[in-house]
């Protein structure tokens, strides 16, 4: 398998909200939807039970990274919250090294739920990271990879 298609080499992520980049990050977690399934008995027939959908939850997403200059452009959005909801859809791209697009995810409705900077201490040689919080209410086309 060529290299510039290996599945399995490093991968970063692009977040745009509403066309407008917020950087690339380094990991990303909690892409899932879970449906709800209700249970229905039928009468007079005992051989099974029905599983019927119910509602479909989608989980937040978290992603993270080193700090960038592309932190104003998050501190940005999160602000704006206070000025109003706005519910901008979004995506996320993950990339390959080169910058090839592995596979694309569509978000609707989009809100921040958290952003936490790093813990500056002079004793830790740690990297300083920040972890953005992201709720939404669904996936949508993103566009083909």
């Amino acid at each position: 398998m060529p290299q510039d298609q290996d599945p399995g080499s490093t991968i970063f992520f692009n977040l745009t909200i509403d066309g407008e980049s917020l950087g690339d990050f380094n990991g990303c977690e909690g892409l899932s939807s879970e449906v709800e399934i209700e249970q229905r008995q039928e009468g007079g027939n005992n051989g099974f039970v029905w599983q019927l959908p119910s509602r479909v939850s989608f989980s937040h997403i978290t992603l993270t990274r080193p700090l960038t200059p592309d932190t104003a452009k998050v501190a940005a959005w999160v602000s704006s919250v206070t000025s109003g909801v706005v519910r901008p859809t979004a995506q996320i791209a993950a990339l390959r090294a080169d910058g090839s697009v592995v596979a694309r995810w569509g978000l609707l409705d989009v809100l921040p739920v958290s952003w936490r900077g790093p813990s500056l201490d002079p004793a830790s040689p740690a990297v300083a990271t920040e972890t953005l919080e992201i709720a939404h209410h669904g996936f949508t086309d993103a566009g083909a990879a």
